[in-house]
């Protein structure tokens, strides 16, 4: 059955949808960019979803995009409940940092602060006290099996222990969406394996999570929803494709 565009009118009820939306960088000068073109995508509440494609396909802008980084150029966008089209750039950071966490593909952890430095640090800007602080990170550590790392500077614990690190600090708002770039990227086959149990764990709290992969063990594993490939700034498969 072919897939129906879409209407314009936004749906409640779903996490994330897309609606003929395009993605312009440097938009009317020589070097403008139409990194996404004419997309057209809705994810559910609890939904489990991976981006994939070439370098240059538009993933990495589709996932800023979701992340309320920036809105669309054209087209309209709404992800957790908020229409993103021209909405001012302070909304916008509001809206991401009570909205989605991120799990970012090198990790953007500063190693010169301890492992709870590090993952109280979107805290900060709320007034949040510092035993407040403390109370909200422990579980966190307790759950990833970091606690006993706590006091040790980003820099001096593992590659794993980083990517537990960045979970936990992608969850410190308990924010219902989960974005991770790339996250078995850096990883050996066995950290990439706990690392996906983690993921399904999260589904389990009702996360909805969007990751960008081209690791087999990422795009195949059960906790997968839908895999959907991107060219050139468009869909070609895993959702309705460019017109």
């Amino acid at each position: 059955m072919k897939n129906e565009k879409p209407t314009t009118e936004l749906k409640r009820g779903l996490q994330i949808e897309l609606c003929d939306v395009h993605k312009f960088y440097n938009q009317g000068q020589e070097n403008e960019v139409h990194a996404l073109k004419d997309i057209n995508l809705e994810i559910d509440p609890e939904e489990v979803v991976c981006l994939r494609g070439p370098s240059g396909s538009g993933k990495s802008t589709l996932l800023c995009l979701m992340g309320c980084v920036f809105g669309p150029t054209s087209g309209r966008a709404a992800v957790g409940g908020l229409q993103l089209q021209r909405m001012p750039d302070e909304y916008l950071t509001r809206h991401r940092r009570e909205t989605i966490g991120f799990i970012f593909q090198h990790f953007n952890i500063l190693p010169r602060l301890s492992v709870e430095q590090n993952i109280v640090l979107p805290l900060l800007p709320l007034g949040i006290s510092p035993s407040q602080q403390k109370q909200r990170a422990r579980p966190l550590m307790e759950r990833f099996g970091i606690i006993h790392r706590k006091k040790f500077k980003a820099s001096q614990i593992s590659g794993g222990e980083l990517q537990r690190l960045a979970i936990a600090r992608a969850l410190i708002l308990d924010p219902p969406i989960i974005l991770a770039d790339e996250p078995t990227a850096h990883l050996d086959s066995s950290r990439s394996h706990e690392l996906m149990d983690y993921l399904v764990d999260l589904r389990k709290d009702g996360k909805t999570i969007v990751l960008t992969s081209h690791d087999p063990l990422v795009t195949e594993h059960p906790v997968v929803d839908r895999v959907i490939d991107l060219k050139d700034g468009c869909i070609v498969s895993g959702g309705p494709p460019c017109s």
